[in-house]
């Protein structure tokens, strides 16, 4: 059992980020053209273009604020124009921050989670969806994060904004699934990425014995799921919160 992408035109938001380019490449890897979303990374976003076309797949840069409504219907418009109508949607963009405790994170904080977790997910949604609907087939797979299942200290900001996200995902999945379109998150752990390889710093045992299976996933983990439910083999899976966290999340029934 494989997981077939052909023929299929996927976006990633976040693509040039460090989860964003592996989950990039590895749609193409199973078949699929990639449009590729980016803020100001552009030399990332073309060499990502170039990897891609050099596998065969036909790919594309395009950018915008996603924390701007007008900006990701623009976006819409150069990729319908560009390089096609996506088939599936995958909403990974966040916004990077300091974490600190409640008392002492700077409220603008809050705002910029919202925006990068609720409202990118809302504008990409009203942008994208209407036509999936019209073809009565699509995959929407977001990020989410174990954060918000576990609410630790000092990520309140982060936590807020991703549990805003779970709401209005699992809504959007009762709302649309009558039209063929499945709709889930996959919540990573602390995920080992590019940087943790360069930098050797994999391993980071005061996290790494928390987790039941003793050590962080990788980048490739995460991509993995995101390629399971972009694909028909998750047909029936929709509104579904799935941790890639090492058993660090274990979801009570």
């Amino acid at each position: 059992m494989n997981i077939d992408l052909k023929g299929k035109k996927a976006i990633v938001t976040g693509g040039t980020g460090q989860l964003g380019r592996c989950i990039v490449r590895s749609l193409a890897e199973c078949g699929a053209d990639v449009a590729i979303h980016y803020h100001s990374n552009r030399a990332k976003a073309d060499e990502l273009v170039d990897e891609l076309k050099a596998m065969g797949r036909n790919a594309g840069a395009f950018q915008a604020d996603i924390t701007n409504e007008q900006s990701i219907y623009a976006m819409r418009d150069k990729i319908y124009a560009e390089f096609g109508k996506p088939d599936i949607i995958i909403n990974n963009a966040v916004i990077q921050y300091q974490w600190k405790s409640v008392l002492e994170q700077d409220v603008a904080d809050y705002f910029s989670q919202f925006e990068s977790c609720v409202m990118h997910n809302v504008y990409m949604n009203k942008a994208f969806v209407p036509h999936l609907i019209e073809q009565q087939y699509g995959r929407i797979v977001v990020m989410n994060t174990e954060c918000s299942a576990l609410a630790e200290a000092n990520c309140s900001a982060y936590v807020a904004g991703k549990r805003g996200l779970d709401g209005l995902v699992r809504s959007l999945a009762k709302e649309i699934g009558k039209f063929n379109i499945t709709v889930n998150q996959v919540a990573p752990g602390w995920t080992i990425s590019e940087n943790d390889r360069l930098e050797h710093r994999e391993v980071q045992p005061e996290y790494d014995k928390t987790v039941p299976l003793g050590h962080r996933g990788t980048d490739q983990d995460i991509a993995n799921m995101v390629c399971f439910l972009a694909s028909d083999l998750a047909a029936f899976t929709t509104g579904a919160y799935i941790p890639v966290s090492g058993g660090r999340v274990m979801p009570a029934i």
